[in-house]
């Protein structure tokens, strides 16, 4: 399939402005059970340029939105980047201190609540806050928005200005906010046309839902908008909307394949599951394919990074040893592996992975110096360990900071997840790392057991033993987890496992640790 030509080149709202004109009669939303013509997208979009333009909206302006998945939610963004305004929908973080240091390092014009947000705003004083869809002391902006013209007016985005700020997933503290002028993101959400597809979208807006969403209307695609993620709801979505496409954070995955509706819902409708922003062990993926069908991608990118590779349904069925890949890099994107010693990894070594491409972030808001160590000459620094093999493929190993280097062997949380989740009474397992008394590297890992059973935690041991050795086996603290916390995105929430249920492990685990090194004579070296 062709590129979608008449998007190539513009700042995106334009196209997505002309495909919505396009698709006047048709459904281009469906939300809470009713229709969303483009014709009614579209007039809201004008409607609220309108009103964000008469309260001082233009280029040079951030608009950020605590903002649900709803329609209005869209609308109010779309018609901010028209005007040339930075859009940036921010995470619902859980803890106040938290927004509030986000809010001051974006630094927003205006800021839009909705009534499932105002509660994220309660104790905000130095914001310009708007409201829309409830009653309020602040400005009505869906109530100016609603008497101003639907009719079409000129865009104002330019392809160098800033348009889109994007939160990461701040699973270790406050979320770093990446950011792309118009031509940067315009080139992330154009690609092939596809008017058969039905994209379910269920994720926060903060994070990837907003490329899925922007992706799906430019392309002639229907998005199906849901406010919250849930395995029944997921499931009961791709049955009664005929979803064909829908993206799941990893651990949401693995929620969704093994819940017990999988066996009563029709879906046939599926062409893809994409899974993205966890760790995705080989046995767990395999259990998917059994569950759900060939309908897997795993795709792997970053906020900052942008998409970097892909293994679609037809590469999962190419061979059994691709489960344990991130598929090919896609084209027009470079990556490359640097070692520990600053020199660049050939094929098959690991180091750490580097992208360049249209799509990576021209750097972070506020945060020079994060930038600077974030992006150097083009490229993005991932963080993360990988290895290219012979074939071309790219193994996602893990973070830097959870993988060690034990024998000459790169051991990552993947690594030690597909062998806990082998064993028969554990469901998913989630590692991280761990620093002991003495500085060197360790594991957490966090089992979660089959509905009314425990995990043998001596089983898992052993097992780590005979995959890895004593060093490895020992270094690795097990606790189990009724249900392994999540995060807003839906990724496994560190802080909390580490909150709950190692805070009062550690101790055992380091002693565990420190005699298996005098034993073995050999430190775990982090990569």
């Amino acid at each position: 399939m062709e590129a979608n030509a008449q998007a190539a080149g513009r700042p995106y709202v334009d196209p997505l402005l002309d495909e919505l004109a396009a698709r006047a009669n048709g459904t281009v939303i469906r939300y809470q059970g009713g229709d969303v013509s483009g014709s009614a997208l579209r007039s809201a979009i004008y409607r609220y340029a309108r009103a964000l333009g008469a309260l001082g909206i233009g280029r040079g302006a951030i608009v950020a939105l605590y903002a649900p998945n709803r329609p209005d939610a869209l609308a109010v963004r779309y018609a901010a980047n028209l005007l040339g305004a930075a859009t940036m929908f921010l995470p619902a973080l859980a803890s106040p201190e938290r927004r509030a240091t986000l809010l001051a390092r974006i630094r927003p014009t205006l800021l839009v609540v909705f009534p499932e947000t105002a509660h994220l705003v309660r104790d905000v004083v130095d914001a310009r806050i708007v409201s829309v869809g409830y009653q309020s002391t602040r400005i009505h902006l869906d109530s100016f928005a609603n008497v101003q013209s639907g009719l079409p007016r000129e865009s104002r985005a330019m392809p160098d200005e800033l348009a889109v700020i994007v939160s990461a997933g701040g699973t270790t503290g406050v979320p770093k906010a990446s950011r792309r002028s118009f031509a940067a993101y315009s080139a992330m959400v154009t690609g092939p046309r596809d008017t058969q597809r039905r994209q379910l979208v269920n994720g926060p807006l903060a994070y990837l839902s907003q490329v899925l969403v922007d992706t799906t209307l430019i392309g002639g695609g229907t998005v199906v908008l849901d406010r919250e993620y849930s395995a029944a709801a997921t499931l009961a979505a791709i049955d009664s909307e005929r979803i064909t496409d829908v993206l799941l954070v990893e651990p949401q995955l693995f929620e969704t394949m093994d819940h017990p509706d999988v066996g009563r819902r029709d879906l046939s409708s599926l062409r893809s599951i994409a899974h993205v922003g966890g760790s995705a062990p080989a046995v767990l993926r395999q259990r998917a394919l059994r569950r759900l069908g060939p309908v897997l991608t795993h795709m792997y990118g970053a906020s900052e990074a942008g998409l970097v590779s892909v293994l679609p349904p037809a590469g999962y069925a190419a061979s059994p040893a691709l489960l344990e890949t991130a598929g090919r890099v896609r084209t027009g994107v470079e990556v490359r592996l640097r070692c520990a010693d600053g020199s660049l990894a050939a094929n098959g070594h690991p180091g750490s992975i580097e992208v360049r491409s249209a799509a990576v972030a021209q750097g972070y808001r506020n945060q020079a110096a994060e930038g600077a160590r974030k992006f150097r000459d083009g490229w993005c620094l991932t963080g993360d360990i990988g290895l290219i093999d012979d074939e071309g493929y790219l193994h996602v190993i893990g973070r830097a900071s959870d993988v060690a280097e034990i024998d000459q062997r790169t051991i990552g949380p993947v690594h030690i997840e597909d062998v806990l989740c082998r064993l028969p009474d554990v469901r998913y397992a989630v590692v991280f790392a761990a620093t002991d008394v003495n500085g060197g590297h360790a594991w957490y890992a966090a089992v979660e057991p089959w509905a009314g059973k425990r995990v043998n935690l001596a089983r898992c041991t052993r097992a780590l033993s005979a995959a890895f050795g004593d060093l490895v086996a020992n270094a690795v603290g097990l606790a189990q987890a009724q249900a392994i916390p999540l995060t807003e995105q839906g990724k496994a929430d560190r802080g909390a496992l580490e909150r709950t249920l190692f805070d009062r492990t550690r101790t055992e685990s380091q002693a565990r640790v420190q005699a298996a090194r005098r034993t073995a004579g050999e430190p775990l070296r982090p990569c």
